[in-house]
């Protein structure tokens, strides 16, 4: 297998970017889809609305959706009740909800693959921070950097409201930045069980915009450690994620994997 360094430095030598590791999160309060409507219409005091609450179970039964994951409770409801009004104007305090939140949950993701990559936030020269709510000045990357505890010299890039794509975006984005020279074309092939990391998110999760292409990716390589593949890309050298948004719009970019590395610590970092 080769070591890890020898493959850094060959990509360097090739200017190909490497994800070094990879962080997610959630919002605190996992919701199944098949108690949703229930829950919902009571929480809501909709249950005299039978039809509307019948139609609303068939949606989440048939979206093949186990559960989700939201930042909404009972007592923001109670504390906001007009965000459980039939359009009663609820725009202000779901943002208010929002501008804290958003940057906490990055900062979670974030902190979990920075602890993977094994090196200090020091080294850390690029932030890219993409996201379809919660938007205010100063942004989420800023307020990140701040609770991080980042360098402020740290080039920051800021992405909004490009809805379920975005995480493909980012990766690009950042693909860009670390190579600086166009990519690599491949006629590339799928099998019918290329998806199954993303149905798993989609099942377990849900919908979660920009996230998604992030998750899977996630579940792909912990899939191929499990099944003992030969890398993190379910054995293959090339992958190729497909982000899908509003409109038909796409994001795509070429990924290369590589074998598992495992690691041992020494005094001020990591080794293979």
């Amino acid at each position: 297998m080769e070591s890890l360094q020898k493959a850094l430095e060959t990509c360097k030598a090739e200017g190909l970017a490497n994800v070094l590791a990879i962080g997610n999160a959630n919002p605190p309060y996992c919701f199944y889809q098949a108690d949703y409507p229930d829950y919902y219409f009571q929480l809501t005091r909709s249950e005299h609305m039978k039809e509307l609450k019948d139609k609303f179970k068939r949606i989440c039964e048939k979206s093949g959706i186990k559960k989700r994951y939201m930042h909404l409770t009972e007592d923001i409801i109670k504390e906001n009740p007009n965000i459980a009004i039939y359009e009663a104007p609820s725009l202000d305090c779901r943002h208010e909800i929002l501008i804290p939140e958003v940057p906490k949950l990055g900062m979670e993701a974030a902190l979990k693959a920075i602890e993977e990559w094994g090196q200090p936030i020091s080294k850390i020269t690029h932030l890219i921070f993409c996201t379809s709510t919660g938007i205010d000045t100063p942004s989420a990357d800023h307020v990140l950097v701040k609770l991080m505890g980042l360098r402020p010299s740290v080039q920051r890039f800021m992405i909004f409201n490009q809805g379920c794509f975005a995480g493909a975006t980012a990766l690009r984005l950042a693909k860009d930045l670390a190579e600086n020279h166009p990519g690599v074309e491949e006629n590339l092939g799928l099998a019918k069980d290329k998806l199954k990391a993303s149905w798993h998110v989609l099942i377990e999760y849900g919908n979660m915009w920009s996230p998604c292409v992030l998750f899977s990716l996630d579940e792909m390589r912990k899939r191929s450690m499990e099944e003992g593949k030969a890398t993190t890309g379910e054995g293959l050298e090339w992958g190729l994620p497909l982000a899908f948004g509003p409109g038909l719009t796409m994001e795509s970019l070429l990924l290369r994997s590589y074998g598992f590395i495992r690691f041992s610590k020494i005094d001020n970092g990591f080794a293979p």
